[in-house]
């Protein structure tokens, strides 16, 4: 069980961690009617809800997961090592970043390397690790928490502070919460599993569409294309070296920040450090009050940070 809540809180912190990343770039974009602005941004909206689903997941486990604001640094994403991968399915989206900056070829490349599916790997052949710093993909990540998951099955609760923000953009799915426990709750877990799998964080298939089950009956612009095949779509309009990406805010060099500049940083890593709080309260059972007010201002303070040429930070580890 210890193991398996490592994992839980893993794909807790590794959903995360997307979030800003992805919403740095998007909001560096200048013209939001553009089709990669549009197109992240339904992402985005598909990553809150797998953080959703992961922590609604670790509740049915008995784990109640801490929110903390990721580090974003050099080429490191959380519980991923993609030199476990074939280097000719990484070699495509190579050199990458991991560190917060605007859309162009070193962020939609990485983008990319998040959501690579396990290309030619049955599932026979995935190592089931007990390190969670030890998979090439996303897909064998959760598979290995899925794996984890059935052992103990047993051990699920239903109804332990499940959470569910998401229901009215999925009209095809059946449950967005564990509701049972013991084998029947497993069901429940595992659909939620290939909820975020097929929607694209790595899953190994030959028919890229999103099933209908999963697919967004809202607000999604290509509600039958995963994760990997948006931003494949964004590299591919960008041109070999990214010179045909969005337009992007101009940003200055850290050495020519203002006081000011490193104010409207300080602002957002308070906004979203409060943002956390939040999360980790409304996952803990809690109902509080300033989390959709939070919500709208992180966002409002990227743009902010952007529009006057200063890279976002989400924390002080990371702050320029």
């Amino acid at each position: 069980m210890d193991n398996l809540h490592d994992h839980l809180q893993a794909a807790v912190d590794l959903e995360l961690w997307t979030i800003p990343f992805y919403m740095s770039a998007m909001y560096s974009i200048k013209d939001r009617e553009s089709d990669a602005y549009q197109l992240i941004r339904t992402i985005i909206n598909q990553e809150m809800l797998h953080l959703q689903c992961a922590a609604n997941m670790a509740n049915a486990y008995g784990l109640s997961p801490k929110i903390t604001p990721p580090v974003y640094s050099g080429t490191k994403i959380p519980h991923l090592d993609f030199a476990l991968d074939p280097s000719a399915d990484t070699e495509p989206y190579m050199p990458y970043t991991a560190e917060i900056g605007p859309l162009d070829l070193l962020h939609i490349n990485g983008m990319c390397l998040v959501e690579l599916p396990e290309f030619g790997v049955s599932k026979k052949e995935i190592a089931l690790q007990t390190a969670i710093n030890e998979y090439g993909t996303i897909g064998e990540f959760y598979d290995a928490l899925r794996f984890g998951a059935k052992l103990l099955k047993s051990k699920i609760k239903g109804g332990v502070r499940q959470v569910d923000f998401f229901s009215a953009f999925y009209r095809n799915m059946p449950n967005m919460i564990v509701t049972h426990s013991g084998a029947p709750g497993f069901d429940q877990v595992s659909l939620l599993i290939d909820l975020i799998t097929d929607q694209g964080e790595g899953q190994c298939k030959k028919d890229p569409t999103v099933p209908k089950v999963f697919q967004n009956t809202a607000d999604d612009i290509e509600p039958d294309s995963d994760h990997f095949v948006k931003f494949n779509q964004i590299k591919d309009a960008g041109g070999s070296d990214g010179s045909k990406l969005p337009e992007t805010y101009p940003v200055k060099p850290v050495s020519d920040y203002t006081e000011q500049d490193k104010q409207l940083q300080r602002i957002l890593i308070k906004q979203f450090g409060q943002l956390t709080q939040s999360m980790e309260g409304l996952f803990k059972g809690d109902n509080p009050a300033n989390f959709f007010p939070a919500m709208a201002s992180v966002g409002g303070a990227i743009k902010n940070c952007w529009e006057h040429g200063v890279t976002p930070q989400f924390s002080q580890a990371t702050q320029q």
